[in-house]
C-alpha cells in the first residue's frame, strides 16, 4: 500500500486512498481530465501497486499511453455454474497435479472472494402453461445434474473463499445488481470501489451502478481467483453522450437494440464505454442495466455509467442498508467519482446518440446487432400480406404456419432486471385477456425472471395471473431460453417441423439470437422487449406485421398492437407503488445468510466419479495427455486447416450450449455411456467432462465451414474436409483422424472471430483437437484471451489481407516464423498444393508480456502448476 496517499474518509471511521492527489502529483490538474474508468484504475494502483512502480503506472493513465502493462486487481470474482464449475474443476485438477508432485493440495484456493451462482443448468421442459412448471423443471434440473451439484457442494466446503448460491434463486447478473455489489467495498478499515470479473460476457450488467465489472473466460477468472494481478494496458475509453429523451411507448429494450446497432457500426470492439449526458441522467438503473448488459453484443469490454442520484435511489429501492447507501454517496463525492464531477472528463473519442430517435425495435434474424424496426417487417421481407395469407391458410388446414413462432420466452437478466419491462408485459397481457385474445397453441411460452423479486411485485400489481392466463407462468429463476435451454418441443410439433421443413422461429427478450442457439428446430430467432414477446405469442408467426395486422376482432372492432400497448404513465404508476425495498430484503436476506460448515473435515482432493459424463479429472497436467496436449508439443510447423471460416464466427459455432441431439458425436458418446436420451441435457452442462466437451467442438448444425464442399457447394453443418485425402467428414471424425496422425492444425477465419459468450471450451476444444494457431481478420477480446490461456496462438491478418484475397481453400499447410513478442510482426508461410509458397505478415495478438509468458508456458493451467511448485 502507498500510505502516503491514505486519508480519513470524512464522517466515517474508515480510510480511503486519495488517487486524485497521486495523479495531480504527476501533472497538476490532470485528475479533472480523467474519465471515470481511469479514475477507478488509478485508485486501485495507488492502493495496491508496488510503490516503486506507482509513478510509471499512473503516468500511463495521465499520458494515455498504451505501450506498457500495469496491474489490475479486481476485488472479487463472480461465476455462473457452467464456467464457474469448469474453473473449479480445473482447480481441483490442479490440486491433484500438485499432490502428485509432492505439494500440499489444500493450499490451492481462490485468494480473491469468489461467488458462484447456479443459474445456467435449467431447461424449460415444462412450459409456462403448466401451473407446476417451476417445481417440475427444478426436479428435472436436480436429477440431470446430480454429478455437477455434488461437485459444486464439495467445492463450497473444500475451497476457501468460495460462496455458492444454489439453483432456483436467479441469474448471477441480476443478483449481482440487486444484492451482491456493494458499489463501495470496505476491507481492513479501507473503503474503495467495488470491481469484479465474471465468467460470463454479460458481467458488465453491473457497470450500470458505476462498478467496473467485465466478462472473462474461466481461464482468466482462474488467474484472478488465485491472486495474480490481471495485467492490462490502458484501454480505449470511448465517451458516449446520450442526448434527448425516449419517446412515449419506447422501452429500454428498444433503446439498447438501437444502441447495439449504432455501436457495432462505430467499431467499439474491445473499448471501455462511458455513457453520460442528459439522456443518461434520465435513465433509471433498470434502463442503464439493460444497456450495460448488452455490452458484448456491441463488442465492448465495459459499459459504464457514473455514480449519481439514480444509483443512490436504486440502492434504496433494492433494500441496501442505510449506512451502505450513505457510504456510497460519501465516498463517490469525496473521491471524485460522483457524476457531476465527471463533467470535465476528456475522451479521445466521443460518440453521440439521440434517445429521441429510437423507435420500437426488434433484432434479427441471427445477430443481436441486426436491428429490425417493427415498422420495417414488410420492407425486410419478413412479414407482408401475401406471406401472412399463406400462413393463415396453413393454420386453417391444421398445419403449422410458415414462420411459426414455436418459442416465445420472457427470459434473461437483460430485460427482467428492469421492472418497467416486466410490468409492461404484464399490462399488455392484462389488456389482451380482457379482450379475449389467446396465444396460438403451437407457441411454447415461458417466463423466467432473473430474480425472485419479480414474482413479488407482479403479485402486488395483480399482473402475474394475467401473464399466466396467456401461458407466461414462471418456469424458473434462471438463464434458460437465452442460453439455449429452451427444452423439448411437443413431439408432434417437432415432427411436423422436420417432415415439412417448416420455417420455425423463436422470439425472446434475451440478448443472443445466433443461428442454432435458441433451439435446434428454430431456424431463426428474434430479440424483442417482454411486451412484444407476449404479442408474438398471440400472433403465432413472424409473417405477422406486428404493427399493422389484426390480432383479433372483438365486437366488430379490429384489435392491433397499439390497442394493447400500455402507456408510460400506467407502467410508471405500478412500478412506483408495487416495487418495494422490503421485497428485495425478503428475497435476499435469507439467500445470503451463508454459513460455512464447521467441524467435519473434507478431503482437499476430489473423489472423481469415473463413469460421470459431467465431471472428470481434467487432462492438462497428465504426462500422457489427452488429445493434442502433452503428446504433441507445439511446433507451429506443417499445420493443416481444421476449418476455413467466414466472418462473425461465434463461440456458439465453436462450442454450442444448446440441447444435445442423439445423432451428434456427443449424443452418440452419451448413449454409449448409458445415458437415456431424455437426460442428455445440454452441451453447456457437460463442460466439466472433457470427453463429452471435446465432441462438442464445432458441433453447431449452423456452422459454415468453407472446406466442407459437397457437389460444388458448401454444405452447412458440423463438417470439414480432411486433407490430403480430400474427403468431407463429420467434424469429430476428422479431429479423431488428425489426432491419430499427430497432425498439428490451424484455423483460418474472417472478421470478429469469437463473438458471443465467454466460454473457455471454445478455446479448450480446439486446443485438445490439435489446433496450434488461429489466423483471423480480427478477434473478440474474451475469446482471444481464452485462446492464449490454452496455449493457442492468435494471429491477425494485416488490413486488406483475408482468406479470400489469398485464395485459401483448406488444402494448404502452414508454418509460423518469428519471435513471439507483444503485437510483433510474424510471418505466416503458406504452402499451396501446387508447391507454390506464399509469405504473409501477420500480427502476433499476444498483446502483453504477461500473455507471452502464459502462451510460452503452454497456457494458464500449466503456468499455475509451474509457479506453485517453484
Amino acid at each position: 500500500m502507498n500510505n502516503a496517499y491514505r486519508r480519513p474518509l470524512p464522517g466515517t471511521s474508515l480510510d480511503y486512498f486519495d488517487a486524485r492527489a497521486a495523479v495531480d502529483a504527476i501533472r497538476p490538474g490532470a485528475w479533472n481530465g480523467l474519465p471515470y474508468v481511469s479514475r477507478v484504475l488509478a485508485e486501485q494502483l495507488v492502493r495496491r501497486c508496488d510503490p516503486a512502480l506507482l509513478t510509471d503506472a499512473l503516468k500511463q493513465l495521465v499520458e494515455r499511453r498504451r505501450d506498457l502493462d500495469f496491474p489490475w486487481y479486481p476485488a472479487r470474482v463472480v461465476c455462473h455454474d457452467i464456467l464457474g464449475q469448469t474453473a473449479l474443476v480445473d482447480l481441483a485438477g490442479l490440486r491433484d497435479a500438485i499432490a502428485d508432485q509432492g505439494g500440499d493440495p489444500a493450499k490451492v484456493n481462490p485468494v480473491v472472494p469468489t461467488q458462484l451462482i447456479v443459474d445456467h443448468s435449467l431447461a424449460v421442459e415444462y412450459s409456462g402453461c403448466d401451473p407446476d412448471a417451476f417445481e417440475k423443471n427444478r426436479a428435472v434440473e436436480d436429477r440431470r445434474n446430480e454429478d455437477r451439484f455434488h461437485f459444486i457442494e464439495w467445492t463450497r466446503r473444500a475451497f476457501e473463499n468460495v460462496d455458492v448460491i444454489p439453483a432456483g434463486n436467479g441469474i448471477m447478473h441480476q443478483i449481482n445488481l440487486e444484492k451482491m455489489s456493494p458499489v463501495i467495498q470496505v476491507r481492513d478499515g479501507v473503503a474503495f470501489p467495488d470491481t469484479c470479473v465474471g465468467t460470463d460476457s454479460h458481467t458488465p450488467h453491473v457497470d450500470a451502478l458505476g462498478v467496473i465489472a467485465i466478462g472473462v473466460g474461466g481461464l482468466e477468472a482462474e488467474t484472478v481467483m488465485l491472486g495474480r494481478a490481471s495485467m492490462m494496458r490502458l484501454p480505449d475509453i470511448v465517451g458516449v453522450r446520450l442526448a434527448g429523451r425516449r419517446q412515449p411507448g419506447i422501452t429500454a429494450t428498444d433503446i439498447v437494440l438501437a444502441l447495439t446497432e449504432f455501436l457495432r457500426k462505430e467499431k467499439v470492439v474491445g473499448a471501455w464505454l462511458e455513457f453520460f449526458g442528459e439522456g443518461a441522467d434520465s435513465l433509471t438503473i433498470g434502463d442503464r442495466a439493460t444497456i450495460s448488459n448488452m455490452c458484448p453484443e456491441y463488442g465492448a469490454t465495459a459499459a459504464m455509467f457514473h455514480i449519481d442520484g439514480q444509483t443512490i435511489a436504486y440502492l434504496r429501492l433494492t433494500g441496501r442498508e442505510a449506512e451502505q447507501v450513505a457510504l456510497v454517496e460519501n465516498y463517490a463525492k469525496t473521491a471524485g467519482l460522483w457524476g457531476d464531477q465527471l463533467a470535465t472528463a476528456e475522451y479521445e473519442r466521443t460518440l453521440e446518440f439521440d434517445l429521441s430517435s429510437v423507435v420500437r425495435n426488434m433484432a434479427g434474424p441471427s445477430n443481436p446487432h441486426r436491428r429490425l424496426p417493427t415498422a420495417a417487417l414488410k420492407d425486410r421481407g419478413i412479414a407482408g400480406p401475401i406471406k401472412l395469407a399463406m400462413a393463415i391458410d396453413e393454420e386453417r388446414d391444421g398445419l403449422l404456419p410458415d414462420g411459426a413462432v414455436i418459442i416465445a420466452a420472457i427470459t434473461s437478466c437483460t430485460n427482467t432486471s428492469n421492472p418497467r419491462n416486466v410490468v409492461a408485459a404484464g399490462l399488455l397481457a392484462k389488456k389482451a385477456n380482457a379482450l379475449g385474445l389467446v396465444r396460438k397453441p403451437w407457441v411454447k411460452t415461458s417466463f423466467a425472471p432473473g430474480s425472485r423479486v419479480a414474482r413479488l411485485y407482479l403479485e402486488e400489481a395483480d399482473l402475474l395471473l394475467e401473464l399466466e392466463k396467456l401461458g407466461f407462468g414462471i418456469v424458473a429463476y434462471a438463464c434458460t431460453t437465452c442460453n439455449g435451454m429452451s427444452g423439448a418441443l411437443d413431439p408432434q410439433i417437432q415432427q411436423e417441423i422436420i417432415a415439412r421443413d417448416v420455417y420455425a422461429t423463436a422470439v425472446l427478450s434475451g440478448n443472443r439470437n445466433f443461428d442454432g442457439r435458441i433451439h435446434p428446430y428454430a431456424k431463426q430467432a428474434f430479440l424483442a422487449s417482454p411486451p412484444l414477446v407476449v404479442a408474438y405469442a398471440i400472433a403465432g408467426t413472424m409473417r405477422f406485421d406486428i404493427e399493422q395486422d389484426v390480432l383479433g376482432t372483438v365486437d366488430g372492432r379490429e384489435i392491433r398492437l397499439k390497442d394493447l400497448w400500455p402507456s408510460d404513465e400506467e407502467i410508471d404508476a405500478i412500478v412506483a407503488t408495487c416495487v418495494k425495498p422490503e421485497q428485495f430484503r425478503q428475497v435476499y436476506d435469507p439467500m445470503f445468510a451463508i454459513h460455512r460448515d464447521s467441524g467435519e473435515k473434507i478431503s482437499p482432493l476430489y473423489d472423481w466419479r469415473p463413469q460421470s459424463t459431467y465431471i472428470r479429472r481434467p487432462p492438462y497436467w497428465d504426462t500422457e495427455g489427452v488429445g493434442a496436449l502433452a503428446a504433441n508439443p507445439r511446433t507451429l510447423k506443417g499445420m493443416r486447416p481444421l476449418a476455413v471460416l467466414p466472418d462473425n464466427i461465434t463461440t456458439d459455432h465453436l462450442s454450442p450450449s444448446n440441447a444435445i441431439l442423439p445423432d451428434s458425436a456427443a449424443g452418440e458418446y452419451l448413449a454409449k455411456m448409458g445415458l437415456p436420451e431424455e437426460d442428455f441435457n445440454s452441451y453447456a452442462t457437460h463442460r466439466g467432462d472433457h470427453l463429452t466437451a471435446m465432441r462438442a467442438t464445432f458441433a453447431n448444425p449452423q456452422l459454415v465451414n468453407e472446406m466442407a464442399v459437397v457437389d460444388g457447394a458448401v454444405k452447412k453443418g458440423s463438417l470439414t474436409r480432411i486433407e490430403p485425402d480430400g474427403k468431407v467428414l463429420r467434424m469429430w471424425e476428422a479431429i479423431e483422424t488428425y489426432l491419430d496422425r499427430k497432425q498439428p492444425l490451424i484455423i483460418v477465419a474472417g472478421a470478429d472471430y469469437g463473438q458471443g459468450s465467454s466460454r473457455d471450451w471454445a478455446a479448450k476444444g480446439v486446443r485438445l483437437a490439435g489446433v496450434e494457431a488461429i489466423a483471423a481478420e480480427g478477434f473478440e477480446r474474451i475469446h482471444r484471451t481464452n485462446l492464449i490461456g490454452m496455449g493457442v496462438l492468435p494471429l491477425e491478418f494485416k488490413p486488406g489481407t483475408t482468406r479470400l484475397t489469398l485464395g485459401l481453400d483448406g488444402s494448404e499447410t502452414y508454418d509460423v516464423i518469428g519471435e513471439r513478442r507483444p503485437r510483433a510482426d510474424l510471418t505466416l508461410v503458406i504452402h499451396r498444393r501446387s508447391s507454390e509458397t506464399v509469405e504473409v505478415l501477420v500480427t502476433c495478438r499476444l498483446d502483453t508480456a504477461e500473455e507471452v509468458s502464459i502462451y510460452e508456458a503452454g497456457g494458464v493451467l500449466q503456468r499455475f502448476a509451474q509457479d506453485f511448485l517453484a
